[in-house]
């Protein structure tokens, strides 16, 4: 009986490894010894980075594009919040989009729809108003709105001043997955076909209509800042707050109990005066929009003071502190859905 030959590893001569890599370069293959560590990494090694948008910065650039460019002529009028370690690709962390957007009175930006996901979270001004499938609302500062994927919307304005809100969309996440498409609605604005308050009046009341079925994304497009403000209040008289989170809530979709969004997880916080956090991380990349009062906010080694309106990218496993001088409310969004629904997400509590 032969004996079978067992074939032992040695050291390639100079010269040769390289010409074998060369070799299976030509033909499209590629050797795993190589790049495992940055394929299979010991922890999560996001490509964004700790960074804050001063609002007051900001919104001067905003004004200026309005006196530049129509609404109409740029379909949206948006400075894209680019994360500067994500330069040219319109991210703020790695997987999600930001950007402000201005509309000015009596203009219309014109209707389309998209693949996309995306919320509308208003920043300055009442009067402007949303447009989905058939039902306006009009915008609030603090309104939390969703434009659910592929569904028509506009953006118009009866106010007599600027109007901004941020959007915040799963532009990164559909891009790479090449699942994302548009279309062009054949006129500026959509035909309304459903008085304003419908779907809240269906859906928002902690009742839902009796032949209601689950919906992919929440039917409720606006959640009124003043009724989540009322709600945060409340919390605070039942209970002490949360230590890595403060008095949080998140928006729900009122027929499965799910996130609002399907890929982007939405919530209001609040931190009590004097109140700090303890030591927390995620493997969600997350942006906070400070609505009311200051925050100081370390993420990484940085420490970010923060005031009303101000936004600040977190990026994902990034550990993070807050402390509020005074109470401070904000708005986080982050694509931690995706996670939960893959079996990826996880958290540290420090």
């Amino acid at each position: 009986m032969s004996q079978a030959h067992v074939a032992t590893a040695h050291h390639a001569e100079p010269g040769k490894l390289d010409d074998y890599y060369q070799t299976l370069k030509s033909e499209n293959l590629g050797p795993l010894w190589v790049s495992l560590k940055g394929l299979v990494p010991s922890e999560p090694r996001p490509k964004a980075v700790p960074h804050a948008w001063e609002y007051a910065k900001v919104r001067p650039r905003l004004l200026q594009a309005g006196e530049l460019i129509t609404a109409e002529e740029a379909e949206r009028r948006v400075l894209v919040l680019e994360n500067p370690g994500l330069p040219g690709v319109s991210q703020i962390t790695d997987t999600i989009y930001a950007g402000l957007q201005l509309i000015l009175p009596g203009e219309v930006a014109p209707a389309h729809r998209h693949s996309q996901s995306a919320l509308r979270f208003v920043i300055e001004g009442t009067g402007a108003f949303t447009a989905v499938d058939g039902e306006r609302t009009t915008m609030h500062p603090g309104d939390f709105i969703i434009t659910p994927a592929w569904t028509w919307h506009d953006h118009g304005s009866a106010a007599d001043a600027p109007v901004v809100w941020m959007d915040g969309l799963d532009v990164p996440l559909v891009r790479f997955l090449g699942t994302g498409f548009r279309e062009e609605y054949h006129d500026n604005a959509q035909i309304i076909t459903r008085p304003e308050g419908d779907s809240d009046a269906r859906f928002g009341s902690g009742l839902l209509p009796l032949d209601a079925c689950s919906t992919h994304t929440s039917p409720i497009f606006n959640y009124p800042y003043d009724r989540t403000r009322d709600a945060l209040h409340r919390l605070t008289r039942s209970g002490d707050p949360d230590p890595r989170h403060g008095y949080a809530l998140r928006y729900v979709n009122p027929t499965n109990g799910d996130w609002a969004i399907p890929t982007i997880a939405t919530s209001m916080r609040l931190l009590p005066a004097s109140f700090s956090t303890k030591p927390y991380r995620s493997t969600d990349g997350a942006v906070l929009v400070l609505v009311e009062g200051n925050l100081t906010a370390r993420v990484g080694d940085i420490a970010f003071e923060l005031d009303a309106k101000d936004v600040l990218a977190i990026p994902a496993w990034t550990e993070h502190t807050f402390e509020a001088s005074e109470d401070a409310v904000f708005f986080m969004y982050s694509d931690r859905p995706v996670h939960e629904k893959l079996g990826l997400w996880r958290e540290q509590k420090g």
